[in-house]
């Protein structure tokens, strides 16, 4: 059975001839959203199967058109609803890079071997990813992903070793 995951939200219409404004929640917007793309779109009722016949970068956004949608009138009801893709169709990530559903829910250690708890969350504020860390005691503990502190990502053993700096915990 296929898992699948986020690759944007449906925010808008886009003129009058069915296509949508999608946020992009992928860091391969340019993929996903290619010709050719097999995606589908939430439903409330399920999930509709969904073909990119194009697509092209407007202001942050993608402005998708889907094959066999060519009004206004047969989009419109998906405004608000996420596109996603199956894990058949993800992209094969070179050795230091990872998913973020791969990540949330690793056991994080330190390089000491003490337990700290294990990933809740993953922001995207700017300049680096921060990995939240759900404490096995006391606050939550934010881990900058840089090579100083995450330094070793074991996905197969869902493991992370770190090493913490002064003033990170």
């Amino acid at each position: 059975m296929s898992q699948f995951f986020n690759v944007g939200k449906i925010v808008n219409t886009h003129g009058i001839r069915g296509e949508l404004k999608v946020l992009p929640l992928t860091d391969f917007p340019e993929e996903r959203f290619a010709k050719g793309s097999k995606l589908v779109i939430e439903t409330g009722e399920g999930q509709l199967p969904v073909t990119v016949e194009s697509a092209r970068l407007h202001k942050n956004m993608y402005v998708v058109r889907l094959n066999d949608f060519t009004n206004i009138n047969e989009v419109e009801k998906y405004k608000g609803m996420m596109l996603k893709v199956s894990s058949e169709y993800q992209t094969e990530l070179s050795e230091d890079e990872f998913y973020f559903h791969q990540i949330v829910g690793c056991e994080v250690v330190t390089d000491e071997g003490e337990a700290l708890g294990t990933i809740k969350e993953i922001l995207t504020p700017g300049a680096n990813d921060v990995w939240v860390v759900k404490a096995n005691k006391g606050k939550e503990i934010l881990l900058p992903y840089i090579d100083d502190v995450i330094l070793h990502v074991d996905v197969v053993n869902q493991k992370v070793t770190v090493h913490l700096m002064e003033g990170l915990v």
